[in-house]
């Protein structure tokens, strides 16, 4: 999965670089060093869809348009809501718990974190896990200056940290594997271990327990709601928690969300509608929106 995706992202980047040439299948396919029949096999494997339509799915010029929908205006609104009624955000399946301030001065004092490295359809990812939700989900690239357990350790100093793959595997697949299987909210079933349901036959939400300002929070929760096949500015976001002229700071919480993919991060734009940078690389930035754009069409 994981060396599926590395010959992706090489193809991601050879067509970013040839954007104005528009490479064909062929050009494409001899940059990874495959057959067209075979990269193509590949791809639709790895993306569900064909590259032709996988590439139309996230130009700078669709960007543009998706930034300039009407349905921006309501982001304002949908985070007031889920602020005041303690609704569940996003698309009903990720629940967003903070650090308190005492529970941030213990630095993880009594606290358990299982953590794991696992293949996945972006890349190699490390998550880890406490009895309260997930507090760290990263992809991980080998030029990373800090390691994600280091920096686990270093956030958690206090805490029993230890490994269990089998643990942090079940919550991947079951992740991965709802995240892609519906673009609609109500097919998007994640369960996390150990938690109990709802109600009868209904999944409990994927819970996340996070440290961050009251400012980052806040950010991270606007995040929450933006659905697949959305995007928003950094202004948008800034607008949406009653901060109009933060978008800068903005940008500097959106860099230190500590939960990839599920604080969807990578749905955030530059006004002009280019990616602008991610954490966790622009290519693989690239590459989400692209399957999440191709998906919800």
């Amino acid at each position: 999965m994981t060396q599926d995706y590395e010959r992706i992202a090489r193809a991601i980047d050879f067509i970013r670089q040839h954007v104005g040439h528009q490479p064909s299948l062929a050009e494409i396919a001899a940059h990874v060093h495959l057959s067209e029949f075979h990269f193509q096999r590949l791809f639709s494997r790895w993306a569900g869809i064909t590259p032709k339509r996988y590439l139309q799915a996230l130009t700078l010029e669709r960007a543009k348009q998706l930034l300039q929908q009407p349905s921006h205006s309501t982001l304002s609104a949908s985070y007031e809501l889920g602020l005041s009624s303690g609704s569940r955000l996003y698309d009903h399946f990720v629940q967003l718990e903070a650090v308190t301030p005492f529970e941030y001065r213990q630095k993880g004092l009594g606290i358990s974190i299982a953590y794991g490295y696992h293949p996945t359809p972006f890349g190699l990812a490390f998550i880890a896990q406490t009895a309260r939700g997930i507090c760290q989900f990263d992809f991980v690239d080998m030029q990373q200056i800090q390691s994600p357990l280091e920096r686990l350790k270093q956030s958690w100093s206090q805490a029993t940290i230890y490994e269990d793959t089998a643990q942090t595997a079940s919550l991947i697949d079951n992740l991965f594997s709802q995240y892609f299987a519906d673009s609609s909210a109500a097919a998007l079933n994640l369960t996390a271990p150990n938690t109990q349901a709802i109600h009868q036959g209904e999944p409990a939400p994927l819970s996340l327990w996070v440290k961050g300002t009251n400012f980052q929070l806040n950010v991270w929760r606007a995040l929450l709601n933006l659905p697949k096949g959305e995007v928003a500015s950094y202004g948008d976001i800034a607008k949406a928690i009653g901060k109009p002229k933060a978008s800068r700071a903005v940008g500097t919480a959106i860099g230190a969300n500590p939960v990839a993919l599920l604080i969807p991060c990578h749905r955030v734009l530059r006004q002009s509608g280019e990616l602008g940078g991610y954490r966790w690389g622009e290519t693989r930035k690239h590459a989400i929106l692209a399957r999440e754009a191709a998906y919800c069409e």
